[in-house]
């Protein structure tokens, strides 16, 4: 039996959605709330906030969908949905190695290889104040 931590799951919500660490502990937190110490949980429990964040899961292969169909006495069909951790998955993506800056916007690249925001950090004060003294 695999054991998922809270950790595990923030780290690979934050390596695979782009966002900072601690934004993705507060998904992973309400993912273990909901699934406790089960590995499926019924669709039901879901409110439409909480279902979208499943679905942006689902999406990068976190979670997983199944259903099942009975019949009932009078001859009906009833569908249960169910949510499923993919916990292999998430372990591997926990484990990733990605630099997490809180945006998935991709950084442009000057010409002589540094970001935008690493060229201007670059920059010495002097220049600042002397854009400020023209101003």
């Amino acid at each position: 039996m695999t054991v998922l931590t809270l950790d595990d799951l923030s780290r690979a919500i934050a390596n695979r959605i782009g966002i900072s660490i601690e934004e993705a502990r507060k998904d992973a937190l309400f993912v273990m709330d909901i699934f406790g110490f089960d590995d499926r949980v019924i669709d039901n429990v879901l409110d439409p906030e909480g279902r979208q964040l499943f679905y942006i899961l689902e999406e990068e292969g976190m979670l997983s969908t199944e259903r099942e169909e009975t019949t009932l006495y009078d001859g009906r069909e009833w569908r249960t949905h169910y949510w499923q951790l993919r916990k292999d998955v998430i372990l591997k993506y926990s484990k990733e190695r990605k630099k997490i800056d809180g945006s998935i916007i991709p950084i442009k690249q000057t010409q002589d290889g540094l970001s935008e925001e690493e060229t201007y950090e670059s920059l010495d004060d002097e220049i600042w104040i002397s854009r400020k003294k023209r101003d």
